[in-house]
């Protein structure tokens, strides 16, 4: 049995990653200071609340830097995207 299974520690990328939507204009973006799946779907709850938002996958890495994928049929706007990360409260950051 491996650490991960004995500590019942589970992928968080697998169960926060839905299906994008096949016509979908995918924004990428860089989010540090999440570290656990609460941190995922505080992030996801809050980008799903901008009008558009079809879908928002996150690839967590845990104390570093996570990529967030939103996922829309219509371009976003960059600064509601940034705002709702705050609002989360974590860090948007530049590539």
């Amino acid at each position: 049995m491996t650490d991960r299974i004995q500590l019942g520690l589970t992928d968080v990328s697998a169960s926060a990653t839905p299906a994008a939507p096949a016509s979908a204009i995918n924004e990428e973006l860089l989010v540090t200071g999440m570290t656990c799946a609460h941190c995922v779907a505080s992030v996801r709850e809050e980008l799903s609340e901008i009008d558009g938002v079809e879908a928002v996958s996150v690839d967590l890495v845990a104390g570093g830097t996570s990529h967030v994928t939103v996922h829309s049929a219509t371009p976003l706007d960059d600064d509601a995207l940034t705002a709702a990360i705050e609002e989360a409260g974590y860090t948007r950051v530049s590539a």
